[in-house]
């Protein structure tokens, strides 16, 4: 009989694995897939952004906003870095706390297998369990025409994204096997679609914008794609954006537009609207940075300007032939450009999955279902929902923590 059986081997289960057997028990981490630690293994363009040095509760997006609080007390970022810094892992800051290892994502996984390995956990790929059954004090797991028996079970099975890496609904049928409330999963930190074909005229373009909806904001890249917007502002908003909801993107937000076009009547109003507008270029400080790649100097690109709607009867007018009135509708349009999603690229594309276990079902402070003592779930199949930039590991790595150690004292 094993005292933790843990299923899914990505990020949270091996965290939980490692961390009961460190503890001296007997234990199990069963994967379905042949491949070991894939999301793991594409993340971060290879290198794995592990963690953010700023995590917090207000990076975290679930129904109940306090849920996350303890896990993250009890295994902070700090902690996991530690451990990096342990392996002799080398890494670098990006931008905005993210961690990404100096090679490559490959060296989390190795520290994972070697840690698991050390510690001796059993570890079975290729392996699906068909079925899992509450009897007395213990779970029954059947699979492959046979079954074990563990004292605990921990479901870190993930959610629906990026389905080509293995992603199942396991986790989903178990919890509602068991009578367990499930929060619809949805894409999340996903590009935008939409069905103007402005976007397509623009494809490849970047630019530095603020992205707001459902009173947040995010000031970040966005990239026009064929199908509509994607870069980092847009799959941050992607997580809070509901069907018919509108979307606000601000071009330049380091720039008051209303005010640059009424001192340009006044100074330069021989001058046509285009050339005034293709002159615009990002502040020094935001363009020199390392951390800030950009497509260019100026803000707006020609394709753009002879592209985007409001600005057409305007655009070859010169600035004094120009009411104070419509240079505060344009300044408006490019400070505020209002856009209603069509859909979303779908979990084919979304990094991770909002929605899952309802928190209600779980005790924060040990993961485990609050009705069914020794199941526990963690990782991405609970709803929370972590922003980009290296959250979603951190809560992988905390809720296994978490799991790992108090399902050696269940």
């Amino acid at each position: 009989m094993y005292a933790v059986v843990v299923i899914g081997a990505g990020a949270a289960g091996f965290m939980a694995a490692i961390t009961a057997a460190k503890l001296g028990n007997k234990v199990v981490l069963i994967d379905h897939g042949h491949k070991t630690c894939e999301k793991i293994r594409i993340s971060g363009g290879g290198r794995c952004n592990f963690t953010n040095v700023n995590a917090a509760p207000e990076n975290y997006i679930s129904q109940n906003p306090h849920f996350v609080k303890s896990a993250l007390a009890q295994y902070s970022a700090q902690d996991f870095i530690d451990w990096v810094e342990d392996y002799g892992i080398e890494y670098h800051e990006k931008k905005l706390g993210q961690l990404f290892c100096n090679e490559s994502s490959q060296q989390i996984i190795n520290m994972l297998l070697s840690e698991a390995d050390k510690y001796g956990v059993e570890f079975w790929q290729g392996v699906s369990v068909k079925s899992i059954e509450k009897e007395g004090d213990a779970f029954t797991l059947a699979y492959q025409n046979t079954t074990i028996k563990s004292r605990s079970v921990i479901i870190a099975t993930g959610g629906l994204s990026i389905p080509a890496t293995g992603t199942s609904d396991f986790g989903y049928r178990i919890a509602r096997k068991f009578g367990l409330k499930i929060i619809e999963p949805k894409p999340a930190l996903v590009p935008l679609k939409f069905s103007e074909n402005f976007f397509l005229l623009n494809a490849g373009l970047s630019f530095h914008a603020q992205v707001s909806c459902s009173g947040k904001s995010f000031t970040e890249n966005i990239l026009f794609t064929h199908k509509g917007l994607s870069g980092p502002a847009i799959l941050q908003i992607s997580s809070y954006w509901q069907q018919g909801q509108e979307i606000i993107i601000d071009i330049c937000p380091h720039i008051d537009l209303k005010q640059t076009l009424f001192d340009a009547k006044t100074k330069q109003g021989a001058k046509s609207l285009k050339t005034i507008l293709k002159n615009i270029t990002y502040p020094e400080t935001l363009h020199s940075s390392s951390k800030t790649k950009l497509n260019r100097n100026n803000v707006f690109t020609q394709d753009f300007l002879e592209t985007f709607p409001l600005l057409q009867e305007f655009l070859d007018l010169r600035l004094a032939e120009i009411s104070k009135s419509d240079l505060e509708f344009i300044a408006s349009g490019l400070n505020a450009w209002t856009l209603e999603p069509s859909t979303t690229e779908g979990f084919a594309k979304a990094e991770v999955t909002i929605g899952g276990l309802a928190t209600e079902e779980l005790d924060s402070k040990t993961m485990q279902v609050k009705k069914i003592p020794g199941l526990f779930f963690i990782g991405e199949v609970v709803d929370v929902t972590g922003w980009l930039g290296g959250y979603n590991f951190q809560w992988a790595w905390s809720s296994g923590y978490v799991a790992g150690y108090w399902s050696s004292l269940a």
